[in-house]
This record gives structure tokens, sequence and C-alpha cells, in this order.
């Protein structure tokens, strides 16, 4: 048990590092834009470049971890990560920048799905919900102290900022080879639980796959389309200053680690995944259209703190119930939950920018109605048996 702590700290750690650096780059993304006279709508492109080579990739490196391994997955998306944030600093034509907006996509379509198996080989049912939204709170982590960070760095050097952020993700490599092993997967043999045989692509479409799968890509279509219309809303609407937004943006952050930390693991056992999710999504897609109405500082921090919350706790909720029905399929289910993420994050921006030239509110309607049928999926969702747990 020890050991698996050790690990499990030594995973989380990688993750953290990894979307560190990620954030690191934020603040000084718009100055190397400047410096080479990129556009917005290239800037627009490169983002998706990124999304693109996820989607393309994630199913094919989901197969791999199932049959490589978790440990070589993950070094080696850790190592492209390093190579492309290098790429980037050294960069000084768009395609460069386009080459290393490509690899960070293939990179995270390699470690998400093998960090997210290797956590469901180290854990039993009853601890893996606890882990993983320790995983989803690692992430959120590194993105909150990576903007940080980066602009103070920046002050130094523009460039200095993706030097960094390929020496952790060197680091991370190192500390992966030496720390890790690959794991045991021997799995728990749920009781009246029997998963449907089908071969390749088709077992996206057995039942006890396909509503999460469509869930994750709704959600995440929606929340796109929020989250990435979000400051231009509030800039266009209230005047807010880049100060502001980071502040609200950073609150609702750090507000959804603590619940990932402190009450994710208890929620579950209370609820079962199925209903968290259903909950989650009431709540987020309730603020999302309640944001159309308020208009004080303090009435849309707050409103946009509870709408990161109600995210903050789905999506660790769909990552937990995949890898309870995936038994020894848990690359496969990473791949496909990074996949449909990814088509989610491609199109709910596209839509969303379409809404927002034609009226500031039409993207957050467009994200409650998204949203309004993922709630409305959550309740055809079949359940095995042991998916709900709840205390007594």
């Amino acid at each position: 048990m020890k050991s698996n702590k050790l690990v499990l700290s030594t995973l989380l750690l990688n993750l953290f590092i990894a979307f560190l650096g990620i954030g690191l780059v934020i603040p000084v993304t718009p100055t190397i834009m400047n410096e080479l006279n990129i556009s917005g709508t290239v800037v627009g492109y490169m983002v998706s470049a990124f999304a693109l080579a996820q989607l393309i990739v994630s199913p094919i490196a989901g197969r791999w971890v199932d049959n490589i391994g978790r440990k070589p997955m993950i070094i080696i998306g850790l190592l492209i990560f390093s190579i492309s944030e290098f790429l980037f600093g050294i960069g000084q034509t768009v395609e460069v920048l386009f080459a290393s907006r490509i690899l960070g996509g293939i990179s995270a379509a390699f470690i998400m799905p093998a960090v997210t198996a290797y956590i469901a080989d180290i854990t039993t049912s009853s601890t893996r919900p606890k882990a993983l939204g320790y995983m989803s709170a690692a992430i959120s982590t590194g993105f909150i102290i990576g903007p940080g960070i980066g602009g103070f760095l920046a002050d130094i050097s523009t460039r200095l900022p993706f030097f960094f952020a390929a020496g952790f993700g060197l680091f991370a490599t190192i500390l992966s080879l030496i720390t890790l092993t690959e794991p045991d997967r021997s799995y728990e043999v749920e009781e009246n639980f029997h998963p449907i045989p089908k071969a390749g692509f088709k077992k996206i479409f057995s039942p006890m796959y396909s509503i999460a799968f469509m869930v994750i890509f709704i959600s995440s279509f929606g929340l796109a389309a929020f989250e990435s219309l979000f400051a231009l809303f509030v800039d266009h609407k209230f005047g807010f200053t880049a100060k502001d937004i980071a502040v609200i943006i950073s609150l609702g952050a750090i507000v959804g680690v603590i619940f990932q930390v402190g009450l994710f693991d208890k929620l579950t056992r209370w609820f079962g995944e199925i209903r968290l999710i259903r909950y989650s999504l009431l709540v987020s897609t309730s603020l999302v259209f309640i944001m159309t109405f308020v208009s004080s500082y303090w009435s849309i921090l707050l409103v946009t703190m509870l709408v990161f919350v109600g995210f903050d706790l789905m999506r660790p909720a769909v990552t937990t119930y995949l890898s309870r029905i995936a038994g020894n399929e848990q690359g496969f289910a990473g791949g496909m939950n990074s996949m449909f993420t990814s088509l989610g994050n491609i199109f709910g921006p596209i839509v969303g920018g379409i809404l927002f030239d034609i009226d500031l509110n039409y993207p957050f309607y467009f994200a409650t109605a998204v949203l309004g049928a993922g709630i409305a999926l959550t309740y055809l969702w079949k359940r095995p048996a042991f998916s709900e747990t709840k205390l007594v």
C-alpha cells in the first residue's frame, strides 16, 4: 500500500509538472504572436491543431496503453511534451509553432489514458474515486500556478517559459523512468457485472460505454463554448480587465480543486457516479444560463466559481465510471475519453465564436441547450449494478 501511495504521488507529480508547463506559456503567447506578426485566426488554428492531433491519436494511444504498457506510454508522452515546448521556444516561423502544437496534442493523447489506466491498476473500486479526484486536482493546480510563474519568467525573457516547460517535462520523464514500474493489471471482479464483448471500436456503441462517451462529448462541447468566450463576454459586456478575468478564473479553479480533493470521494460514495454527473451538470447548466442576467462583479465571480465546481466534479466522475466498467481495457476507455473530449474542444469554440459575433449572449444560450441535452442523456444511462455505490 505504501509503495502504491509513492507511485500515485509520482503520477500526480508528473501530471502537475506537465500541466504546469502548459500553464507557464499562457501569459507569453500573445507576445510571441506579436513578435511573429501572427493573426488571431492563426492562433485559433494552432489551438485547434493541438486538439485535432489529440483527437486523431487518442484512440490509437489508448490501444497502445493496453498493448505496450502504461509506463512506456507515459515516458514517451512526457518526452514528446518536452520536445514540443522546446520547439515553441526556439520557433521563429509559423510552421515550427504548428509542429510544436501538433506534438503537444500527441503528448496529451499518450499521457492522459496511460496515467488514468495506471491509477486504475493500483487502486481498488473503493479507493479509485479519491485517486481520480486527486488526478483532476493535480491538473487544475498546474493550470492555476503555471500562468503566474510564466508571467514572472516572461519578465526575464519571452521565450524562457517555454524552455522551463521543456525542462519540467524532461525532469518528469527521468522521474518516471526511475520510479515507475509497469503495474499489475489484475482487477476485482464486480458482482453481477459482465462486460459486453465487442470487437475493436464497436465497443463504443455498447450501452455501458455509448452514453458515457456522448455525455463526455456534449459536456466538453458546452464547456468549451462557455470557457472560450467567457473572457470576451465579460470584456465586451462589462469592461472587465485582464486582471479581473484572471482573478475570476483562478478563484474558480482553486475552489474546484478544493472540492475535488476534499469532497469528490464522499460525493461519489453518496450519490454514485451517474447521479453525481447529473447533479453537477444541472448546477453548471443553470448557472451558465444565469450568467446572461447577472451584472455585478461579485455575482459574476460567484456564478463562475460554481460553474467550474460543477464541471470539476463531473469530469472525474465520468473517468471513475469508465475505469469501473473498463476492466482490462483501461487504455481503450481512457483513449476514448480523451478523443470525445477533444471533439468537444474543437467544435465548441468554433460554434460559440460564430454565435458571439451575432449576439454576446448567444454562446451561453447555446451552451445551456447543449448541456441540457447532456442532462437528459443521464436519465437514459444504463447502469451496471456495481456502479452506484452509496454510504449506508
